[in-house]
């Protein structure tokens, strides 16, 4: 009893270490993470903003090191979003209701601009946008560097949507396919796309996110949807017959209003089948679509020309796919290949569950494993293993050396290579990092401009 009191009291520990090892997380992976975290609460999102990795919490957000996992700052913010690129990264947070952002040094908090009238924030890895509203009919959208101080353009639309919180309200484009364990927004922030389809009052405006120029002001027939996709609107066609629905996609040059190419028969999952009226974006990443042929093989389509980039063989199913690779269940269940979509070819295997999952980022292709539960990570193009991890962690985000996973309110850093597997993965090319331009050098030799150069100047 004397021991108790003495050792409850803090005037003696006859056990030294004793409370330091009763408050220690257990380890979330085999083998260990390089740093382990526990934060104040659940992780809204999470993502490696160059030396740092950003949590976002209900009421608050953080940062940490990368290379200790220490917190550098703290901020209460209801909403936070990352924008830039590896070198050139900045924090947009803001409050619940409340217009304006702020723009924060991901390494310092340090406010580096601040906004006082903002009613919605896009967050891209080389730009960021945000809208005011004089009125709920005239509102101004403005580009800006991530880290610039002056708008590069601005252009005038008659409202823009926007939800409860600022941070990257909805545009017409494309949804991802989802995987279990594996965070919707693992990749961290995206290029921003050559066109962007802001919806207002049922119309949609479609902006060039280069110059700022409204190219359409489109409302979509009675049984459309529209999506901007690849450079291209798309209109997107359900119409209810015999029994079922029959589809048709139409791409469309927004700055002539000319078609430019059209399939038919191909399923884009838009529709609920209650009328084939279309609720949803279609599937698809970047400029890519997924769509189910008649006889239920799914497509990836390119949405600048309507090419088939890839037919799946009966049985097989699509895991993630971007406007380079795709990561694919065999028909049998047994195994998943990764496949390049310029060349429609297997380039690795690797055996898997029925239940196993996906997703494609800039730096790995990662895949979540079920019985025994496990996350792995690889090189996109060669399937290499990078980290192999036992765990019932999720994958939160992906970076050029390493990954974070979490589970609660315990995160860590998995380092590529670590347990001597391999070396930080190269991207092809070269070591992945931010261009002078903010943006990331994809690991394919196609370049940055898309599959058919519709991210540059000169395209199509």
């Amino acid at each position: 009893m004397v021991v108790v009191v003495l050792a409850a009291t803090g005037v003696w520990n006859p056990f030294p270490g004793m409370w330091e090892w009763i408050d220690r997380s257990e380890p979330i992976s085999e083998p260990d993470v390089v740093w382990q975290q526990r934060i104040g609460g659940t992780p809204k999102s999470v993502t490696i903003a160059g030396d740092t990795v950003i949590v976002e919490q209900r009421t608050r957000v953080e940062a940490r090191s990368l290379t200790t996992g220490t917190q550098l700052w703290e901020r209460k913010a209801d909403w936070a979003a990352v924008a830039g690129g590896d070198r050139d990264p900045v924090v947009a947070v803001g409050k619940l209701l409340v217009k304006g952002y702020e723009l924060l040094d991901p390494t310092t908090g340090a406010v580096r601009r601040r906004d006082d009238a903002a009613v919605a924030v896009w967050t891209y890895r080389n730009l960021l946008l945000d809208a005011h509203c004089g009125q709920a009919t005239d509102c101004t959208l403005s580009a800006w560097e991530p880290r610039g101080t002056k708008p590069l353009w601005t252009a005038f639309l008659p409202g823009v949507h926007t939800g409860v919180l600022a941070d990257n309200p909805g545009l017409l484009g494309t949804r991802r396919l989802s995987a279990t364990r594996i965070d919707g927004e693992v990749a961290g922030p995206e290029a921003v796309p050559p066109l962007l389809g802001f919806p207002v009052d049922g119309r949609v405006h479609v902006v060039d996110t280069a110059t700022g120029r409204v190219l359409q002001n489109v409302e979509p027939g009675r049984d459309e949807r529209l999506a901007v996709v690849g450079g291209r609107l798309l209109r997107i066609s359900a119409t209810s017959r015999d029994g079922g629905c029959y589809f048709a996609i139409s791409g469309v040059d927004p700055a002539t209003g000319r078609e430019v190419w059209r399939r038919a028969g191909v399923n884009l999952r838009t529709a609920d089948y209650a009328g084939c009226v279309q609720r949803d974006d279609p599937l698809g990443a970047r400029n890519v679509l997924i769509g189910v042929a008649p006889d239920g093989r799914e497509a990836v389509i390119d949405g600048y020309d309507g090419r088939l980039l890839q037919v799946g063989a009966e049985g097989q199913k699509l895991l993630a796919v971007d406007d380079r690779y795709a990561l694919v269940r065999s028909a049998d269940k047994r195994s998943i290949l990764g496949r390049e979509l310029s060349v429609d070819r297997d380039r690795w295997s690797r055996p898997a569950g029925e239940k196993n999952g996906g997703a494609l980022t800039p730096y790995a292709a990662v895949i979540a494993e079920d019985k025994p539960s496990r996350l792995i990570a690889v090189e996109p193009r060669t399937g290499r293993e990078l980290a192999a991890l036992r765990t019932s962690a999720n994958a939160l985000a992906v970076g050029p050396y390493g990954m974070i996973i979490g589970e609660g309110r315990e995160i860590g850093y998995v380092r590529w290579g670590v347990d001597g597997s391999g070396a930080p993965p190269p991207a092809e090319g070269g070591a992945p990092g931010a261009n002078p331009g903010g943006g990331h050098p994809p690991p394919s030799g196609q370049g940055s401009c898309g599959p058919k150069r519709e991210l540059c100047a000169d395209g199509g």
